[in-house]
C-alpha cells in the first residue's frame, strides 16, 4: 500500500513547544504574502506564450539540475532523463515523458532528506492534490494526474503565476538575446510582472566558449565597434540600455571569482587588445573579468541597474557532461573564494555611494562571518544575497543568519530569491525561507534578544520587503 503523502504544518519548526508556538505566530502573517521572485532562470517564453507544459517530465525533471545531478551520480544516464545531447557521444535520448517519469519515481528515495524532495512534495501535495508518496508503484498515477491536470487551463504559466501570488518573476538573459518575449510580455501589459536581467558572462568572460564570435555578434546588434575598448563599452551600455527598455532592474554576474581590478584607461585597452585578439595568459584573462566587474560597477552607478556577482563555483566542472549536454548540468563546485582582498578595488571606487547596489553571494560558507557580513556591515554599496545553490536549504538558511546577523543584521540582506529554472518550485521555495527566518527569529525572541513585536516586523521585511527594495521593483 503506498504511503500518504502529508504537509505537516508545523514542519521546519522547532521541537520545543515554546519555540515553534513563537515561530507559527511569526510565520502566518507572512505566510501568504505576494512572492518577489528578484533572480531566477525561468523561461520567458512560458509567460509570453502562456501555452500549455507538454508534459510532468518536461516541466518537472528535464529544466531541473537539482534533480538531475542526484540521479547522475547514482549512475543514472541523462540521456536516460530525457537531457538532450548537444555534442557528440553518449547514446540515444529518451523521448517517451512516461519513461522518464518511471524512472525518476523508482529513485525518488535518493531525495530523502534533500530540499528537492521538500520542494516535490509541495508541488505533488499542493498544486496537484496528489495524496500518496512518489514510488514505482504509484508513478503512473502522478504522471496521469499530473498529465490530465497539464492541459488545463488552470495550469497555463499566467494562470500558475496568478495562483501562486507572484507578484514579479525576473528571467535572465544574455546581451545578444533580442528579448522577443519580454517584448511581447511588455505588449500584453505583462512587463512589469516579467522583467528580465542582464548577465553578460558571455561578452565578459575570455573563456566562455565562442567569446571572440560573441564580441562580433555584439558589434552587429549595437553597431559598436567591438574591435576598440572604447567600442566595447559602448556596445555594453548600448545593451543594458535595451534591457532597462524591457524591464530590467538588476544586472547578473557569474564570475568563477570576486577578483577585480581598477586599471587606468590605457591599461585597460592595452588588455582589452590582447584579449580580443586571442592572446592573454591566464592570469590575464582573470584581470580582464576583473577590470569588467568594476567597468559593469561602474556603469551600474551610472544607469541604476543593481549588480548581482555569483561567485567562488567551478562552473561545468565535469568536463564530458559539459561536451556532450552544454552548461547548467548540475555540475557546479564551490570553490573557496576571497572577498576582502578581491572586492576591494571595486569597493572603493564605488562602495561608498548609497545609491549604488552591489549584491553578493557566495558558495563558500566560511567566508560569511570572517568577510561578508564584515564587508557589508560597512560599505553603504553592499548587500548580502541570501543562501544559494547548494545552500539553499534549511540548514543551509540557518547557517546563513547565524553567521551574518550579529554583524551584518537584517537590513544588509536582501530577503530571499529562489535562483530556480523550476517554475513549479518557487511557492515552496519561498515558503522554506520564510519558515526557517521565522525559526531563527523565534530564537531571538525567546532568548529576550529581540521583542516579538519587532520580530514580527522584521519577518514580513525578509519575506517581501526587502527583496522589493533592493531590487527596485
Amino acid at each position: 500500500m503506498a504511503a500518504p503523502l502529508e504537509l505537516h504544518p508545523d514542519r521546519l519548526f522547532p521541537a520545543d513547544v515554546g519555540l515553534r508556538a513563537i515561530a507559527r505566530r511569526l510565520y502566518e502573517p507572512v505566510a501568504d504574502l505576494p512572492i518577489i521572485s528578484p533572480h531566477g532562470h525561468t523561461d520567458p517564453s512560458w509567460f509570453a506564450n502562456n501555452e500549455l507544459f507538454p508534459n510532468p517530465s518536461a516541466l518537472l525533471i528535464t529544466p531541473d539540475h537539482y534533480v538531475f545531478r542526484m540521479l547522475y551520480s547514482q549512475g543514472i544516464a541523462l540521456e536516460d532523463l530525457g537531457i538532450a545531447t548537444t555534442g557528440p557521444g553518449g547514446k540515444p535520448v529518451e523521448e517517451d515523458p512516461r519513461k522518464v517519469w518511471r524512472l525518476f519515481a523508482q529513485n525518488y528515495h535518493l531525495f530523502s532528506g534533500t530540499p528537492s524532495r521538500m520542494w516535490h512534495d509541495w508541488v505533488y501535495r499542493d498544486v496537484f492534490g496528489l495524496d500518496v508518496v512518489l514510488s514505482a508503484e504509484t508513478a503512473d498515477l502522478y504522471y496521469e494526474t499530473m498529465d490530465a491536470a497539464l492541459k488545463t487551463d488552470a495550469f497555463r504559466p499566467r494562470a500558475l503565476f496568478e495562483r501562486f501570488n507572484i507578484e514579479v518573476i525576473a528571467t535572465t538573459e544574455d546581451p545578444l538575446d533580442p528579448l522577443a518575449h519580454h517584448a511581447k510580455l511588455k505588449a500584453d501589459g505583462w512587463g512589469r510582472k516579467v522583467v528580465t536581467t542582464f548577465r553578460p558572462d558571455n561578452v565578459l568572460d575570455p573563456d566562455y566558449e565562442g567569446f571572440e564570435d560573441n564580441l562580433e555578434m555584439l558589434a552587429d546588434i549595437t553597431g559598436c565597434d567591438t574591435t576598440s575598448w572604447l567600442g566595447y563599452l559602448d556596445a555594453l551600455k548600448d545593451r543594458r540600455a535595451w534591457f532597462r527598455d524591457h524591464g530590467a532592474t538588476s544586472t547578473d554576474h557569474g564570475h568563477p571569482t570576486a577578483f577585480t581590478a581598477d586599471l587606468g584607461p590605457a591599461e585597460s585597452e592595452a588588455l582589452f587588445h590582447t584579449i580580443r585578439d586571442g592572446g592573454g595568459t591566464a592570469a590575464e584573462r582573470e584581470l580582464f573579468r576583473g577590470q569588467m566587474l568594476t567597468e559593469m560597477a561602474r556603469m551600474s552607478q551610472d544607469d541604476g541597474l543593481v549588480m548581482q556577482i555569483h561567485p567562488g563555483c567551478w562552473r561545468n566542472h565535469n568536463e564530458m557532461v559539459f561536451r556532450r549536454f552544454g552548461r547548467d548540468k548540475g555540475a557546479d563546485i564551490p570553490t573557496a573564494t576571497d572577498y576582502v582582498a578581491s572586492l576591494r578595488p571595486l569597493l572603493n571606487k564605488f562602495g561608498n555611494n548609497p545609491d549604488f547596489t552591489l549584491i553578493i553571494f557566495t558558495l563558500d560558507e566560511d567566508s560569511y562571518s570572517r568577510e561578508l557580513a564584515t564587508l557589508a556591515g560597512h560599505y553603504p554599496a553592499m548587500k548580502l544575497g541570501p543562501p544559494w545553490w547548494f545552500h539553499d536549504s534549511p540548514e543551509g538558511m540557518r547557517r546563513f543568519r547565524e553567521r551574518t546577523t550579529e554583524t551584518a543584521g537584517f537590513y544588509n540582506t536582501v530577503g530571499f530569491n529562489d535562483d530556480t529554472r523550476a517554475f513549479l518550485s518557487i511557492p515552496a521555495r519561498h515558503d522554506v525561507a520564510r519558515r526557517m527566518d521565522c525559526v531563527w527569529l523565534a530564537h531571538l525572541v525567546a532568548e529576550h534578544r529581540l521583542p516579538e513585536a519587532e520580530a514580527a516586523v522584521i519577518a514580513g521585511d525578509l519575506a517581501y520587503n526587502l527583496a522589493k527594495r533592493a531590487y527596485k521593483l
